[in-house]
């Protein structure tokens, strides 16, 4: 019965989201209300279940993903990532030109969210495929396939932060074995799918073609750009490996925390970008206002898959369900990634699938042998599975290069499949060495 219960209101949940369009939030909502009434719950319960919810699943991650807004938008508007764009084109040359702009996507893609990323890369995109004189497709996708990875795999994005933090997995762990396996994912859906797509001639809006980027008088030095778009990979990974070699101290200790490594990098770029560039604090604070009011719907998004998780632990449903599988042959690795995709494919939102499976399988996955940060990994890959006509970023990514669907789905949606699978097989084989 707590299986069919569950599938029921998973479709249930699919279809107010990508049929009826109902807000994804109040969707969850609903559905918790209802899957806590079926499996017995009285109102009380399913109320304070809901607060529990949200505050648990919120925490501490309400300033990792906000932070990491405000420390995007602050690279993107001080012309940070243009200039690393710039400076690895200029390295990379015409030649090996596809591996430069994998390499500036995924460094733009660290700090910032995927639909911000997007917009601020392709005006570069445009100028560079008009500049060497080689087809769209086979210099964007390569920069998009790196944003998509960043996106799904490394924290502190909302989804693989919060899977991360319901797997009560090391942050800093997750980042340096997310970078382990995004290199071979962006290098197969990047470059090497993107020589295939020669033969596609995409004619986007002509006003969205000759967007110019900002002048390099204008720009930011290069190693201040970054320094400070990566200073929060330094911290996530170098302390995290310190805090075991010192336990005992404080300082230590206190830079470990994601957030707190967050707050610094937010500080750091407010100087090094905005300060010292002739901004005001009150034009910095504006800017990091706006930032914030960018990520509350995803924020939204997981206090909702955070209400269904705690229904669903209150009622029963996941205890059962784990119980169920944990005789199964199956890699928790692969079972996680599985259904993660069969999510995504359904319902479009790469948040979404990686929150729902972790509040589907979170009590078997919390008691497995396996790392929770190849865990956090494998959902995360596994959300971005075939993206269609009922995801956003599939839209995104047909009207700036004005495909049609049918050359949408065989270019984007083929290079978001493989950024999945080639995200498993290196979760698998770095599973053989953790």
């Amino acid at each position: 019965m707590p299986l069919l219960l569950t599938f029921l209101a998973i479709i249930l949940l699919v279809l107010l989201i990508a049929w009826l369009k109902i807000d994804t939030f109040i969707s969850f909502l609903l559905i918790s209300i209802g899957l806590g009434l079926a499996s017995g719950l009285d109102v009380a319960t399913i109320g304070k279940a809901i607060q529990k919810g949200v505050g648990g699943t919120l925490g501490d991650l309400v300033l990792i993903v906000g932070f990491g807004a405000m420390l995007g938008k602050m690279v993107a508007d001080s012309g940070a990532a243009q200039r690393i764009t710039d400076a690895l084109i200029g390295i990379f040359g015409t030649k090996n030109i596809q591996w430069g702009m994998a390499l500036a996507g995924f460094v733009i893609g660290i700090p910032l969210f995927y639909n911000a990323g997007f917009v601020i890369v392709i005006p570069l995109i445009f100028m560079i495929s008009a500049t060497a004189k080689l087809p769209l497709l086979y210099i964007g996708v390569p920069m998009l396939s790196a944003l998509s990875v960043a996106h799904g795999y490394l924290p502190p994005h909302p989804s693989p932060a919060a899977i991360a933090s319901q797997l009560n997995a090391d942050l800093g762990k997750t980042l340096l074995y997310g970078l382990m396996v995004s290199i071979p994912a962006i290098a197969i859906a990047g470059p090497v799918f993107g020589k295939t797509l020669k033969k596609f001639q995409p004619k986007p809006d002509e006003d969205l073609f000759n967007v110019k980027p900002r002048p390099s008088h204008e720009l930011p030095g290069l190693g201040i750009s970054i320094v400070t778009a990566l200073l929060p990979v330094f911290l996530l990974t170098s302390m995290s490996a310190l805090k075991s070699v010192m336990p005992g101290n404080t300082l230590v200790a206190l830079l470990a925390e994601p957030y707190f490594g967050m707050l610094l990098s937010v500080l750091f770029a407010a100087y090094s970008l905005g300060i010292t560039r002739g901004m005001n604090m009150k034009a910095i604070t504006k800017s990091m206002e706006e930032a914030f009011k960018g990520v509350s719907v995803i924020l939204l998004i997981i206090a909702g898959a955070g209400v269904f998780k705690e229904i669903m632990t209150v009622g029963g449903v996941s205890n059962y369900i784990a119980e169920s599988l944990k005789d199964v042959a199956v890699s928790p690795l692969l079972l996680s990634w599985g259904i993660a995709a069969i999510i995504r494919v359904c319902v479009g939102s790469a948040t979404v699938a990686g929150l729902t499976t972790v509040g589907i399988l979170s009590p078997l996955l919390v008691h497995s042998t396996v790392s929770p940060e190849l865990l956090v990994l494998a959902i995360g890959s596994g959300s971005l599975m075939f993206s269609h006509v009922n995801d956003g970023g599939f839209w995104l990514f047909k009207e700036y290069f004005n495909l049609s669907i049918k050359d949408t789905l065989l270019t984007w949606s083929v290079m978001e499949t493989i950024v999945s699978i080639m995200g498993l097989v290196g979760v698998l084989i770095l599973n053989l060495f953790i």
